[in-house]
């Protein structure tokens, strides 16, 4: 089918319809920084909107209880892969994309549509509003407020209260590590709008600087060889990021924790498998050809 490019300006509607949630409390066209334009919302194709409001409908009328990350999480499985979906256009924008997924717009979506349905938003106004807040620096649309690394993504979303932190077991199943991050300010040709708006440098710099003094806890990669060991610890639907030593980053895929019976597995949007998939592998077998893998890091819904 046609993908058919939507775009929705948001002057004058104040991103419509996502007034709800209480951190669109500033007037939308609000310039998160002087470089940034008034965003857009993007919808890659014309089903999207539908598609959120029928998965919101669905967990609504789901049993209490029920995990509402491994419920939506399941729900894209065999979507298809598609990398740097936020970086289409020209400016950035809001962009809405239900149909290609990569690894971290997967964890968005489902995480957003976890907080949805927790706060009994079922409209897709709503499901706007959330992710905004789930993207973004204090949900200002923006490149250089767009959360590029995923330690500023879990550092702004605890900050927020829409995840938490897994308590770690102490060494030596657990360990500390300080990423030393200038990935993007180092390949800035790799990242079309940014080798664009150069002008956007400095507060990319400022983002790696904030992720190089922050010091993380995570579970080494030779301790999930026996992972049964973390069950009390780790929960179905958790929030996966596997930490590398590739240089200039901090983590390299993310994913949702998945219990099966020989272990810990890793539900994601797979670059290996062009899908989103529940890896048949373990999430040791998995990192153990991740040459550059350190190990894994968690935060969950709250």
């Amino acid at each position: 089918m046609k993908k058919i490019l939507l775009f929705i300006l948001l002057v004058g509607v104040s991103l419509a319809s996502c007034s709800q949630n209480t951190k669109q409390e500033n007037n939308n066209t609000e310039k998160a920084t002087d470089s940034i334009k008034t965003p857009v919302v993007s919808i890659t194709h014309n089903t999207d909107s539908a598609t959120i409001v029928k998965l919101l409908q669905e967990a609504s009328e789901q049993p209490e209880g029920t995990n509402l990350m491994m419920f939506f999480g399941k729900k894209f499985i065999n979507y298809p892969y598609v990398a740097s979906t936020l970086d289409q256009n020209k400016e950035e924008a809001l962009v809405i994309n239900t149909k290609g997924l990569d690894c971290t717009t997967y964890v968005e979506n489902v995480l957003t549509l976890t907080v949805c349905t927790k706060r009994k938003i079922t409209d897709f106004e709503g499901f706007c509003n959330v992710l905004k807040d789930v993207r973004y620096i204090e949900g200002k649309v923006g490149y250089t407020t767009r959360q590029h690394y995923f330690t500023i993504w879990m550092e702004d979303n605890v900050k927020d209260g829409l995840v938490e932190r897994v308590n770690l077991p102490d060494p030596p199943l657990s360990a500390n590590r300080t990423p030393l991050v200038n990935y993007m300010t180092k390949h800035v040709e790799a990242y079309r709008m940014l080798n664009a708006h150069r002008e956007w440098l400095p507060e990319i710099k400022a983002m790696e600087d904030k992720v190089s003094h922050t010091t993380f806890s995570y579970i080494p990669k030779q301790q999930l060889k026996d992972s049964n060991k973390y069950r009390d610890y780790i929960n179905d639907g958790d929030i996966i990021a596997i930490v590398t030593d590739k240089a200039g980053l901090d983590v390299s895929h993310v994913g949702l924790a998945s219990w099966h019976k020989d272990g810990l597995h890793l539900l994601n949007a797979s670059s290996l498998h062009k899908k989103v998939i529940d890896e048949p592998m373990t999430l040791y077998q998995y990192l153990l050809k991740q040459k550059t893998s350190v190990g894994i890091t968690l935060v969950r819904v709250k």
